[in-house]
């Protein structure tokens, strides 16, 4: 009995360190928290949440502090709306708070709502189609939450930049697009049967235009030439009468001399005719005054003459 009993004894010991490691090593490989503290929040979207199930992470700029616990589906008659509550369960120990001046090294949730906490939809792999759920801060984004949808604490949400994205596409107006493309197709088509039609004629009137052009250019070629020679043989007589009236010039040089120089002695001798001092000159003056005095005489002659004639026969009587 006693070798019995110390067997089952050994077998009980191994069995209970085996679960022991067992649970141990699931802990540490496995990221299991059995004692770790966590506290349910609730997320409420109102758009689609396509790949998102339950167990995704959920982050913090990617650092892991939770996980999608549950997923459900309400529907509110009153504004006849779907809403998709999501519980999260936050894993508190994952979260540390650095004490300030007093000390202090609690924050609660709803601090951090109102310093701008947000809960998104953010797609992990384009490939898988999986989403998790991203937290952050961002005050730019109103607090929503539906007091009628859930009883927990609730994070409010903000879109996605995919969700953003997809509103943003909603928003283009497609069929408007569409229907100006199409528009602009038949534009281009009418167009093209339009030059179909034109260019033919077209191009046989460049055509012609094109020869014409270059039958005013011979002709212009022409002319020119002609104006060419006919300027060479002007520049060619203007040479010969520069070089003709050169040499005459040149032949006529001393004479001029020879004129140029008698004109100046007879200046300078008019010169010195015309001189206040000059003899000549007051002979002239006398000559001149006796020509007056004699013209003055004249004038009274005539004039006695004129009227008395007899004058002319029988004279002046004493």
């Amino acid at each position: 009995m006693s070798e019995n009993t110390s067997k089952k004894t050994q077998i009980g010991a191994f069995v209970v360190i085996g679960g022991v490691l067992l649970l141990f090593v699931v802990m540490a490989f496995g990221h299991l928290r059995f004692f770790s503290k966590t506290r349910d929040v609730a997320v409420v979207f109102q758009n689609s949440i396509s790949g998102l199930s339950i167990g995704a992470p959920v982050n913090f700029r990617g650092v892991k502090v939770g996980s999608v616990k549950s997923i459900t589906l309400h529907f509110d008659p009153q504004d006849r709306r779907a809403y998709i509550p999501v519980i999260i369960s936050l894993q508190t120990g994952q979260i540390h708070v650095v004490p300030d001046a007093s000390g202090e090294r609690e924050v609660s949730l709803q601090q951090m709502i109102n310093n701008g906490l947000r809960a998104g939809l953010n797609l992990q792999s384009l490939v898988t189609g999986q989403s998790d759920i991203e937290l952050d801060f961002d005050r730019s984004v109103p607090a929503s939450l539906h007091p009628r949808i859930t009883s927990l604490p609730e994070i409010p949400v903000r879109l996605s930049t995919m969700e953003k994205l997809k509103n943003t596409l909603e928003h283009i107006p497609l069929k408007d697009i569409s229907q100006h493309a199409d528009e602009a197709l038949l534009s281009i088509t009418s167009l093209s049967d339009n030059l179909h039609q034109e260019l033919p004629s077209l191009i046989e009137s460049m055509k012609k235009t094109s020869d014409q052009s270059q039958e005013t250019i011979q002709a212009a070629t022409t002319a020119i030439r002609d104006l060419q020679v006919r300027l060479d043989q002007t520049l060619g007589k203007m040479n010969r009468l520069l070089d003709t009236g050169t040499s005459q010039l040149d032949m006529r040089g001393k004479d001029l001399h020879v004129t140029l120089a008698s004109a100046s002695q007879t200046l300078e001798a008019l010169q010195d005719i015309l001189s206040a001092r000059s003899v000549d000159r007051a002979n002239l003056d006398a000559a001149l005054r006796d020509i007056a005095a004699t013209a003055s005489s004249l004038r009274g002659f005539a004039s006695d003459v004129e009227r008395n004639p007899q004058l002319l026969l029988m004279g002046r009587r004493p």
